[in-house]
């Protein structure tokens, strides 16, 4: 019988074993920090719990960027619109978006372009039909052009754009309407309007429902009955049919300024309700607990039981309530808008930008009126991602 004898393995090449070790010093590193973050997570306070579990919601996360990029667009219409929201252009009217080329017609990469172009009606189709010539001037589209002077958010003096053509050549990214004015100029316009008229709405709505509720459910008895019965009063009544009797009432001459927080006090005297009936009944289930009973011993105020004790054991569902109630508004604003009772010209809204949508043959021909309604839903989704985001954050403890 012969010995049998096993050789040592053969080494592994330096190559491989630094590798090896590389990822053996990562994952004990990494381990470390998971082990450090478990450490800091189990001492945290509720509100380091919430933003470290709404951290983890990517849907949510990428929503709240997306919606931070819409209101810096908002905020910085002025320099980001190439072109006035009022201005002009007869040779364009109804012009669709522009085609921009990189390339010229030998094949030589030249940048970015537009040729020289015009519309003119069919008499045929009696449809406005885009004209470019065989031999048109190329255009180029470039960053930072010169413009005439003008205030960044009313008081910083500029005089450039972000983009646009060194020509009297428009582009338009979305088309142009029906007076030949650029709809991408003036849906990013519009986005002030449409985008801030949820925290003004929603600001007014949210006292309004945080007080009458807090008191109906604190206080009881024929307050809470008078409460209640207004509730069930204003919720009875159709939302549409009173949004247009309120809105009706602004008077015609007022400034869009007027309008707009005139627009905002009517979505708001409707829209505080629902909060109201919640916080009444958390308040209701709450104001029996042995703390709040220790703050009546104590002599606190109801004002301070309220705000001190009852408020803060459900300011997670407020804070979710908020960014539910914000694209409410919007829609709102949209509807009245849209119907022509909301902003009127020379002011411009997504709602109003879309009342050009309501004649179906337009519509057809040129569909790309239909942007405002596009940035509208958007918006919606981005707020109602960031709500289910803080609602699931809500509750840290949840799995």
């Amino acid at each position: 019988m012969s010995d049998t004898t096993t050789s040592a393995p053969a080494p592994r090449p330096k190559k491989v074993q630094d590798r090896i070790d590389r990822l053996r010093a990562q994952y004990s590193t990494g381990g470390d920090r998971r082990r450090q973050r478990a450490e800091q997570l189990y001492s945290a306070s509720q509100w380091q719990l919430m933003r470290a579990k709404f951290g983890k919601h990517k849907l949510a996360m990428v929503s709240l960027y997306l919606l931070i990029l819409f209101y810096v667009v908002a905020i910085l219409a002025d320099f980001i619109a190439p072109y006035d929201p009022q201005e002009r252009s007869r040779q364009h009217i109804f012009a669709p978006p522009s085609a921009i080329h990189f390339f010229a017609p030998d094949g030589g990469f030249v940048g970015p372009y537009v040729f020289d172009s015009r519309t003119r009606v069919n008499p045929k189709t009696f449809k406005y039909d885009l004209i470019v010539a065989d031999n048109a001037d190329m255009n180029p589209v470039v960053l930072f052009p010169k413009t005439d002077p003008y205030l960044l958010m009313g008081v910083i003096p500029m005089s450039v754009k972000l983009f646009g053509t060194t020509s009297r050549q428009p582009v338009f990214l979305l088309g142009a309407d029906n007076l030949g004015r650029d709809l991408f100029s003036r849906i990013v316009h519009a986005s002030r309007v449409s985008l801030f008229v949820g925290f003004g709405g929603v600001l007014i709505s949210f006292v309004l429902g945080v007080a009458l509720g807090g008191i109906s459910g604190y206080v009881g008895g024929k307050v809470d009955v008078i409460i209640q019965r207004t509730i069930e009063l204003v919720m009875s009544v159709p939302q549409i049919p009173l949004w247009m009797a309120l809105a009706a009432a602004i008077p015609a001459e007022w400034t869009g300024i007027q309008t707009y927080f005139a627009i905002t006090l009517v979505l708001s005297l409707v829209g505080w309700t629902g909060l109201a009936r919640v916080v009444r009944g958390r308040i209701l289930s709450m104001r029996e607990e042995d703390y709040v009973m220790a703050a009546r011993i104590s002599s606190a105020s109801s004002w301070s039981i309220i705000t001190r004790h009852l408020i803060p054991g459900f300011t997670s569902y407020l804070i979710v309530h908020i960014t539910i109630a914000i694209p409410f508004m919007i829609l709102g604003e949209t509807t009245l808008s849209f119907l022509g009772i909301g902003i009127r010209a020379p002011d411009v809204s997504w709602g109003s930008l879309l009342q050009q949508a309501q004649d179906v043959v337009v519509l057809s021909n040129y569909v790309w009126l239909l942007w405002p309604a596009a940035f509208v839903v958007a918006a919606v989704v981005l707020f109602n991602f960031i709500g289910d985001g803080l609602r699931d954050a809500a509750d840290p403890y949840a799995k």
